[in-house]
């Protein structure tokens, strides 16, 4: 009997740790800044909690049948939490009010459980014994929970389905509760109907889990969906119309098949056709395998490798019909070596020295990125740049985020780069901006590879002029104690929105 019990406190635990990552985690897919996104959930949540324990003082009658009842609305309300959140993300304009109203009601409704639970079994354990038990088994719940939602719940349920599935166990640990407490129920079928009518609901709800996902994305995209996918680092959405396809991650456009090759031919063959016979390259992000396509076409390069974080991304990218007719193949190309891990630790520990370095991240809209664009990383950066070789790395809009774009620049040079700005127009995007770095004087190739759609030996030299509303603006350099990038970023962005 007390193994079930304090098997009752371990659930309880990571159950509401799981609702606690899924606002953090939705927040920052949706809503990017996932330090902000994260330190605002947690911070309520944990607060939301104190109430509910507070609260738990004014409950003095029908201890149990109030506890199973809080179970079942902690099962539906953080069950449907992230249903609730998609849905409201997609067709109302006050999702952060809905986020946080959840938290908060969530917040409370488990900051009641521990105190009850243990006011419940206190008759049953001395005191000591309770706390050290009750305790130790919340801890480990949450440790379950902490483990399971990156290695297990995300990548095989998903965000909607992993949140139903642990409000079934909220409303399982209500209705085995109805036995273990039955002689303090004086109506147990009551409850245990109403633990029916939950599970009933949580059921169907996992049962329609992907057409709520997929209802939620169609309205988010004006086109039609064809592929969607959550990972532990971002979701993944693929749209088409006509023969327009477009990969927005985490609701960001990342490119249109149809102007794609302006931006990927701009950051692959002003750095590499300037290089005589490079040999060896390496692409950091870039999972989509793009880039890798334009770089393909230097017969001299003998080896390319890519380094990409997310596993899914370079998975479809290799795999589905579409996107492999898109990159032409170009990961399953025997030249290309991918790695999934982390960019900045992987040079870290890598001691490769590469002719033509790719750096192809998504914008620094949150911290996590925005350290991929510190002095740090680029001085690691430049010691895995060839003495004639050169780096390139996208910038973001110089015309909707100037000073964010010059903060890259500035950052590179502090860094030990000589910098060579350029941008390019690329229609989905309007204006976009590289720097290429190099670890000697640079010069602009004479000639690129034949049969572009875009770039001619001719227009290549006018990427690197800028007028006046694009020229340099004062900007400090990114660092990674203070990341600079990321507030100009946001202001900037933030400020076209309006």
């Amino acid at each position: 009997m007390a193994i079930v019990l304090f098997l009752s406190v371990f659930l309880i635990a990571a159950c509401g740790l799981i609702y606690e990552l899924i606002a953090g985690t939705l927040a920052s897919y949706l809503l990017g800044d996932s330090v902000l996104q994260f330190s605002t959930v947690i911070g309520s949540y944990l607060f939301a909690m104190g109430i509910g324990s507070w609260l738990s003082r004014f409950i003095d009658r029908a201890l149990v049948a109030r506890f199973i009842t809080i179970e079942l609305l902690v099962g539906l309300l953080g069950g449907f939490s992230s249903t609730l959140l998609f849905l409201g993300f997609a067709y109302t304009q006050a999702f952060r009010f809905l986020l946080y109203v959840l938290v908060v009601i969530i917040g409370i409704l488990v900051g009641l459980e521990i105190p009850l639970l243990m006011r419940i079994l206190r008759e049953r354990f001395q005191f000591k014994e309770l706390v050290a038990n009750v305790l130790t088994f919340d801890y480990l719940g949450a440790l379950g929970a902490s483990l399971l939602f990156p290695l297990v719940l995300v990548p095989k349920l998903g965000l909607v389905r992993g949140a139903i599935l642990f409000g079934l166990i909220n409303a399982a640990v209500a209705l085995w509760s109805t036995w273990l407490f039955k002689e303090h129920l004086p109506t147990p079928g009551i409850q245990r109907a109403g633990c029916a009518i939950v599970v009933l609901a949580l059921c169907i709800g996992l049962a329609f889990g992907n057409v709520i996902t997929d209802t939620a994305d169609s309205a988010l995209y004006s086109d039609e969906v064809i592929f969607a996918k959550s990972t532990p680092y971002q979701r993944m959405v693929l749209t088409k119309w006509k023969q327009d396809y477009r990969l927005y991650l985490n609701s960001h456009l990342q490119f249109s098949s149809r102007d794609e090759y302006r931006y990927h031919e701009a950051l692959v063959h002003p750095g590499l056709a300037s290089i005589a016979s490079p040999k060896r390259a390496l692409v950091l992000g870039g999972g989509d395998g793009l880039a890798v396509r334009e770089m393909l076409r230097y017969a001299s390069l003998e080896s390319i490798t890519l380094v990409d974080l997310d596993p899914e991304m370079t998975r479809q990218f290799s795999t589905h019909p579409l996107l492999v007719e898109l990159n032409s193949g170009s990961l399953k190309n025997p030249k290309v070596h991918v790695i999934n891990a982390d960019a900045f630790p992987w040079l870290e520990k890598n001691d490769g020295v590469y002719d033509f370095v790719v750096v192809d991240f998504p914008d620094p809209n949150n911290y996590s990125l925005g350290k991929l664009y510190t002095t740090a990383f680029y001085r690691l950066l430049r010691h895995h740049v060839a003495q004639n070789g050169v780096a390139v790395v996208q910038s973001t809009s110089p015309m909707f985020a100037r000073q964010s774009f010059w903060c890259i620049n500035e950052t590179m040079k502090q860094a030990g780069f000589k910098t060579y700005p350029y941008h390019v127009y690329v229609p989905s995007f309007g204006e976009w901006g590289y720097v290429l770095g190099a670890v000697e004087e640079w010069r602009q190739p004479a000639q690129v590879p034949p049969g572009l759609k875009f770039l001619t030996a001719t227009n290549v030299h006018e990427l690197f002029d800028f007028p006046p509303d694009l020229a340099p603006v004062p900007a400090e350099p990114n660092r990674l104690s203070d990341q600079t990038l990321v507030r100009y970023y946001e202001r900037e962005w933030r400020e076209i929105v309006r």
